[in-house]
């Protein structure tokens, strides 16, 4: 499989020369209660290296116990092929534990596919393939699967790819779940869980610190996108990792979201926003968010002059781990 992981802040500075020479057009009528926004998780069971049970159920417990306390209610994305291995049952209660909790559980494929990087009928293969496990524990609770996050946001190449797909994905009651607010979380949480594996927790403070200034900036700066793009502001949806980092930051991540007067909201709710309504048409090689392809619709250029980047020092950290160990192909073997 493709040995990436999801570089959604590259791909809005890749789309944003074309886009900002686009032109203007009227903002969306019938705006919601701006405000809100709801929080997902990708890549469950844990984000990064396949850990053992006993760890997995540690950050589960950890940023379960987290969104409790802030009274949220979050949607986690799986990628069931971490639950493969002679640990099945202990790796499934990781899942129970989000039900139990009072969260959704959402399809994330299988083993983390790119619909851009293989045949669609192997794709939609792997996204049934995906729905074995958390689709019975849904079941026992009278609820079944409903949300479809696509893996690196990648959502084909052609109309016909991404119609076929999405057609398949309709009828199995599906509905894809869009990302209007990311903050590179991935980025950090490869280079934080070494600094903490090496007992250097002065370091992972320091990358903890870093990520939670990004995630301030860039929260800040999508309000602001969304203000300009659509006359108003949207429910945004906030893309998000199962991982350490977030379990150790939630209530540090509360407090930005409160500061920007961002209320949570599950996602059902946030989905009833107009904005979700325009059209999306875009099909192409980079995997990219919904404020960019309601650009390119509505012909609406962005503020990328003052998109906030991650630091430097940041991504050779990551890099030099990615290099060293994919944490995708760890996470999905």
């Amino acid at each position: 499989m493709p040995a990436k992981i999801p570089r959604v802040g590259t791909a809005l500075r890749v789309l944003a020369a074309a886009l900002l020479a686009v032109t203007t057009a009227p903002a969306i009528a019938a705006p919601a209660p701006g405000g809100t926004v709801a929080l997902t998780f990708d890549d469950l069971p844990v984000f990064g290296q396949k850990t053992s049970p006993a760890d997995g159920g540690a950050m589960t417990t950890r940023l379960l116990a987290g969104l409790k306390r802030q009274h949220y209610i979050a949607t986690g994305f799986v990628n069931e092929a971490q639950l493969a291995g002679p640990d099945h049952a202990q790796r499934l209660r990781l899942l129970q534990q989000w039900l139990d909790a009072g969260m959704d559980l959402g399809n994330h494929s299988y083993s983390h596919l790119s619909l851009n990087a293989v045949p669609v009928e192997t794709y939609i293969a792997d996204v049934a393939r995906g729905a074995h496990d958390t689709g019975t524990l849904l079941a026992a609770r009278g609820r079944r699967e409903r949300w479809y996050r696509y893996p690196y946001l990648e959502t084909g190449k052609s109309p016909e790819v991404r119609h076929r797909f999405e057609s398949w994905l309709a009828e199995h009651g599906y509905r894809v779940a869009p990302v209007t607010m990311e903050n590179s979380d991935w980025r950090f949480a490869a280079p934080y869980d070494d600094a903490v594996a090496r007992g250097d927790h002065a370091e992972a403070q320091r990358i903890q610190s870093a990520y939670l200034t990004f995630t301030r900036q860039i929260v800040a700066w999508y309000r602001q996108a969304g203000r300009e793009l659509l006359g108003r502001e949207p429910a945004f949806v906030f893309l998000l990792h199962a991982s350490h980092l977030n379990a150790a930051s939630i209530d540090d991540l509360a407090a930005i979201l409160h500061d920007q007067h961002l209320r949570v909201v599950p996602l059902d709710t946030a989905m009833r926003d107009p904005a979700y309504r325009i059209a999306d048409t875009y099909v192409g090689p980079n995997g990219t968010g919904w404020l960019d392809r309601w650009s390119l619709t509505l012909h609406r250029s962005l503020p990328y002059a003052s998109l906030p980047t991650v630091p430097k020092a940041i991504i050779a950290y990551d890099a030099r781990l990615e290099g060293a160990t994919d944490p995708r192909a760890a996470a999905t073997s």
